[in-house]
Formats: C-alpha cells, structure tokens, sequence
C-alpha cells in the first residue's frame, strides 16, 4: 500500500485540517500525520483567514499530492468507492456537492465572527446579524438534507458533507448556538462520532494558543 501522509495544523482552531482529517478517516485510508506548528506563517495566516490560499490540510498518498479539501474529498471517492464518500444516486450526488462548494467558498461573515475554538465556551454569545443569515442558511440546508434523505446523516450515510460542516458544529457548540431541535440532534450526532471525539480530545492537549483567537467576549 503507498505511503500516506495527511499535513495538518492545530486541531483546537483549524476547520480545513479537521475536514481534511475526518475525510481521510471516512475513507478508511490508513495514513500518518504531520503537524504544522501555528506558528508557521502559511499556517497561521490560514487558520486566521488572511491566506488567500489553503494549503493546510494536504494529503500524500504514494506519489500522489493533493491539497484543497474538496480536492482531497475527490480524490479519496476515487481511491476508495466502499466508503461512499459521495452519495450513489446522481442527483444526490449532485447535491452533496452544491452544498458542499456553499461551504467551502461561503459564510464568510460565520466564520469571521464564530472562529473555531474547541477548547472555548462562551455562554450567551451574541452572534452579529450577518453571521446569524448565515447561520439561517446552514441550518436550512441541514433540515433540507435530513428531510430528503432521511437521515441520520445529512445523505443519509456520512458522506463528504457530514466532514465539511462538522467544523460548523463546533462552533455552534463553542459559542452557544440556539438551534432547533432537528439541528440540535444532528449536532450531537457529528459530535457523537468516534473521530471527532478522537479529534477533539487531541485539541484540548495542544499546548499552543493564538492570542488573536483567545479574545475575551
């Protein structure tokens, strides 16, 4: 089996690297870590969204490099078809994938005002009105998703979908998020899953803080 090596950042405040890793980990592609320290410029500007590129998480399978995290979600549907990383049907599929593009591209007020922080809780946020549409947005395409296809995932299985908006669910989590109760649920699902909770007790063990992301609200 090719050498696989997945590049990631801090797992306490990079959303890319943990929809890079649950990916990965979705697939069942064995593979090692290399960790980026935060310090590193290229890291740090990613992480703070002043990189006008990501580069954090890349995945190197043999001889084979792949960086972009739909770029990756791609190439592991290829690779490794049993997973199902995207959905069968065409139509579904199609849809996964809309989605999927609205969150790697969009909500940019979301991720502005409600950066990943995993070891964080703030009671009470108060979420400013441009994040809080975008909030109203992610929580239709999840009630719209769960409708359609029944769940528990947002296709049904966890697919590429699930890996991209699970950062999402984080956040909600870390800044008090009021949702309704079919998007609670499936909060505490994602939330549930063996690899996040593997992901995030690594997190709380990072010694390394960004003072930029440690702001007192």
């Amino acid at each position: 089996m090719p050498k696989t090596t997945l590049r990631i950042t801090s797992k306490n405040y990079s959303s890319w690297s943990l929809r890079g890793w649950l990916l990965t980990k979705f697939a069942g592609l064995p593979f090692q870590e290399e960790i980026v320290s935060p310090d590193d410029p290229d890291a740090r500007a990613e992480i703070l969204l002043l990189s006008s590129s990501i580069l954090v998480p890349s995945l190197r399978h043999g001889e084979t490099l792949v960086w972009d995290t739909l770029a990756i979600a791609e190439y592991l549907n290829e690779i490794r078809p049993l997973a199902k990383l995207l959905p069968e049907n065409q139509s579904a599929r199609a849809h996964c994938r809309a989605i999927c593009g609205e969150m790697h591209s969009g909500f940019s007020a979301l991720r502005s005002a409600l950066p990943m922080n995993l070891k964080a809780h703030f009671p009470k946020f108060k979420v400013w009105s441009r994040a809080e549409a975008d909030i109203q947005r992610i929580t239709t395409i999840w009630k719209e998703c769960l409708a359609t296809y029944g769940g528990p995932f947002l296709f049904g299985e966890r697919s590429v979908a699930d890996a991209m908006y699970a950062p999402v669910v984080t956040r909600f989590m870390t800044y008090d998020v009021k949702l309704d109760p079919i998007c609670s649920a499936y909060c505490k699902r994602i939330m549930a899953l063996p690899e996040m909770q593997e992901w995030i007790k690594a997190a709380k063990k990072e010694p390394d803080d960004i003072n930029e992301l440690d702001v007192e609200f």
